[in-house]
């Protein structure tokens, strides 16, 4: 444990009220959500659909991360002080940022399967395979975890005197060193920017094709720019407020120390990425909404008997929507 000693400058009635609060709607609502996701998943990537892998993906990531959510409301709660564990400051450190980064790349993923299915339908279809998609997501989560491991390697706990107390914290510590503000800026281009430029690109070439395109009715053409429209603010919702303040962080401190608000308040709206990369894709068309008010019926309105049938019922709709 690495020792610090200066003068606080931190807002911990901020973290004590914000993290709590949004840390819990995400908790109650991510685990179920993603849970239910994970098994559709696992069944459509059964019927070959390649698509499903890359959601499966990033429903683990998401589950993954939620669960680490009431260690981080433990911290927040006790104003910044880690009482767990130096390993369990790392794992959840380590889950936090592969949440951010696997969910970009899949997000990426996802734009990339659309936009060939829609502008080259028949010239890639070697690259819209289980098999591909299984290389890909394999490649990510290979590629993430070597460039988040630093994290698993250093002691992440440090040791604060903060108006004669003293404080654990785990991770974040202020102001950055040298290491972690080069390290933050290579995960803004790689990350961040990189994806966001993929999916700009993909979406305005399907856009493009899907607008041009006599056969398709306008009311599927409504449907997709919706959904291209959803996922682009989405990701700009959750993604690019806490991009932009860990940028001006990286470059300002340690001569400027006074972005830690705007830093936490971003830094949770991340959380809620969890919630709508599944909800997302589930609702963004009619027949998703549908389907699952249907499969509620069937299960709390119906017998036991029928309880299977509902789960079986969701797995033959169009639970995706445009999205598969």
């Amino acid at each position: 444990m690495n020792s610090n000693t200066s003068e606080c400058f931190e807002d911990y009635n901020l973290d004590k009220t914000l993290f709590p609060f949004v840390y819990t709607i995400v908790i109650v609502v991510s685990i179920p959500v993603n849970c239910t996701f994970l098994c559709v998943s696992c069944i459509q990537v059964r019927k070959k659909n390649e698509l499903a892998i890359y959601l499966f993906s990033l429903s683990l990531a998401d589950l993954l991360y939620t669960l680490t959510l009431p260690l981080w409301i433990d911290y927040t709660w006790h104003r910044d002080s880690w009482r767990f564990s130096a390993l369990l400051c790392q794992i959840s450190a380590f889950l936090m940022y592969m949440n951010f980064y696997t969910s970009a790349a899949f997000l990426t993923c996802i734009s990339i399967d659309r936009y060939l299915a829609l502008v080259h339908p028949l010239r890639f279809q070697h690259l819209r395979t289980r098999r591909f998609a299984l290389f890909v997501s394999i490649f990510v989560w290979v590629l993430e975890t070597s460039l988040n491991c630093m994290i698993l390697v250093k002691d992440e706990t440090f040791t604060q005197v903060c108006n004669s107390t003293s404080l654990v914290l785990c991770y974040d510590k202020y102001p950055l060193e040298k290491w972690q503000a080069i390290l933050n800026i290579f995960r803004i281009f790689s990350g961040y920017m990189i994806p966001l430029a993929i999916m700009l690109f993909c979406y305005q070439k399907i856009y493009r094709a899907v607008r041009h395109n006599q056969a398709t009715e306008d009311r599927e053409k409504k449907k997709i720019k919706k959904l291209l429209l959803s996922i682009t603010i989405t990701f700009f919702f959750c993604f690019t407020p806490y991009h932009a303040v860990l940028l001006i962080r990286s470059i300002s401190e340690p001569n400027d120390v006074h972005m830690f608000k705007p830093y936490r308040i971003t830094q949770a709206l991340t959380s809620f990425n969890c919630i709508a990369d599944p909800i997302l894709y589930c609702f963004v068309s009619e027949t998703g909404r549908t389907d699952i008010l249907n499969m509620l019926k069937r299960c709390f309105w119906g017998n036991s008997a029928i309880i299977f049938s509902c789960f079986t019922y969701t797995m033959q709709g169009q639970v995706y929507g445009l999205v598969i």
